[in-house]
């Protein structure tokens, strides 16, 4: 069972969650994937995903990228989400570290995964730590990226059907370590 452990209300009522847990079971409208460009759900959190929906979560991607090309940073593609709980998988690329311009890379895979949930009309979508797996992107400059980027995007559109964005992270160790970075991130802003 996922277990929420900081809950981060914003003052237009949308609300930021830190959550330890499963993002395959999250009950929420749409999971973000964090993807490679052409959607080959082989490895990392991809790879949960793909085989917690089923077939038809890689089917969809093989037939967006026939229809669209290649996904992008800034324009991530959806899928269904086949047997998981919530509605939709949202594709977001996240940067490789070391190919240059990551903390732009980072912010518009976020951004661009929080616009599709947006204009789904979704209200709900939790996240996963993009790029800090195996496309090693140093954690606490995701977590300032991640956290910023969300709190100004839920902050700036107050008519968004978007309500409420979770964090997902596995794991006692990466839980304890985002809740580190969050408490010295407010603090910095102070």
């Amino acid at each position: 069972m996922n277990k929420i452990l900081l809950e981060h209300p914003l003052p237009n009522n949308k609300i930021f969650q830190i959550v330890e847990g499963d993002i395959t079971v999250e009950n929420v409208d749409a999971i973000v994937n964090a993807a490679n460009s052409h959607l080959e759900h082989g490895g990392g959190v991809a790879w949960s995903i793909s085989r917690r929906g089923g077939d038809i979560i890689q089917q969809e991607s093989d037939a967006w990228i026939k229809k669209y090309g290649e996904v992008s940073h800034a324009q991530p593609a959806y899928t269904s989400a086949g047997e998981m709980p919530c509605k939709y998988v949202i594709h977001a690329v996240g940067p490789i570290w070391g190919d240059g311009d990551e903390d732009t890379k980072l912010t518009q895979a976020i951004i661009g995964s929080l616009r599709v949930a947006s204009d789904l009309g979704l209200a709900s979508v939790s996240i996963p730590a993009i790029s800090t797996g195996i496309f090693g992107f140093p954690k606490e400059r995701a977590a300032k990226i991640i956290f910023t980027t969300i709190e100004h995007y839920l902050g700036s559109n107050n008519d968004a059907s978007l309500k409420k964005v979770r964090l997902i992270l596995y794991g006692q160790s990466d839980s304890a370590l985002y809740l580190r970075f969050w408490q010295n991130y407010k603090k910095n802003l102070l």
